[in-house]
C-alpha cells in the first residue's frame, strides 16, 4: 500500500462540467473530514469524497444519484493501492446531464489520474516491541536495532538492566527476535508487543 508525500490535484473537463480532484494523506477519519471541511468549495455544485484508513473507509455522493460518485473516488483509492488517504472531486455543472454511466467515469476517472500522478511512498507497517536485558547485553541489542531499521521510543534503566520500547517494521520482528536469542544465548526477553 501507499500514500501521499505531499497533496495533489487535477482536472478535467466533461460536456461543459468541471471536475478538479484534491488528494491528500489522513492518519485518521478527523484529518480527513478535516481536508474535506478546507478544501471543498461551498460555490461548487457538488463536492464528493472518499476515504480509506486502514479497513475504515467513507464516501459520499453529495447530491450527486447514489453510487456514481462517492463509491468511484473509493474504487480509484483501492486500484490505485493506497491508503491513509481522502480524495476529494469538485464539480461545477456545466448545464449538460451526463448520465449515471457519465458520471461514474467522469468522478471515477478524474479521482483515478490524479492518484496516477500524485507523488507517493509506500506505508510499511510498524510494530512496537519491548525488550529487557541486563547490561552486558546492551551492545548485541543496539547493533540489532540498527541491523532492522528500529527506532528507540523510550530506554529506562533499573537495577535489573534496561528495558527498552522500540518500534520497527512488521516483517522484521521475527528475525530480530532470531537475532537477540542467537546473539545472546536468549537472555534478553520480549517481554510484549504493543500493536
Amino acid at each position: 500500500m501507499h500514500t501521499l508525500t505531499a497533496a495533489a490535484s487535477h482536472g478535467i473537463e466533461v460536456k461543459h462540467s468541471r471536475f478538479v480532484a484534491n488528494a491528500a494523506s489522513a492518519a485518521s477519519p478527523g484529518d480527513a473530514l478535516a481536508y474535506l471541511s478546507k478544501i471543498g468549495d461551498p460555490d461548487a455544485t457538488h463536492n464528493c469524497w472518499a476515504y480509506r484508513i486502514g479497513q475504515d473507509y467513507r464516501s459520499s455522493d453529495d447530491g450527486e444519484p447514489s453510487g456514481t460518485a462517492g463509491r468511484p473516488i473509493l474504487a480509484a483509492i483501492d486500484g490505485q493501492g493506497f491508503d491513509q488517504i481522502i480524495v476529494v472531486v469538485t464539480r461545477w455543472y456545466g448545464g449538460i446531464n451526463l448520465g449515471a454511466g457519465g458520471l461514474v467515469r467522469a468522478y471515477g476517472g478524474c479521482a483515478a489520474e490524479c492518484l496516477r500522478l500524485a507523488p507517493r511512498r509506500l506505508l510499511v507497517a510498524m510494530q512496537e516491541v519491548l525488550l529487557r536485558y541486563a547490561f552486558g547485553d546492551s551492545g548485541e541489542v543496539h547493533a540489532a536495532l540498527i541491523a532492522f531499521s528500529a527506532r528507540k521510543l523510550e530506554e529506562i534503566f533499573d537495577t535489573e538492566g534496561a528495558r527498552m520500547r522500540i518500534q520497527l517494521p512488521v516483517d522484521c520482528v521475527d528475525a530480530l527476535k532470531t537475532r537477540l536469542r542467537d546473539a545472546t544465548r536468549d537472555r534478553v526477553r520480549i517481554v510484549h508487543e504493543v500493536s
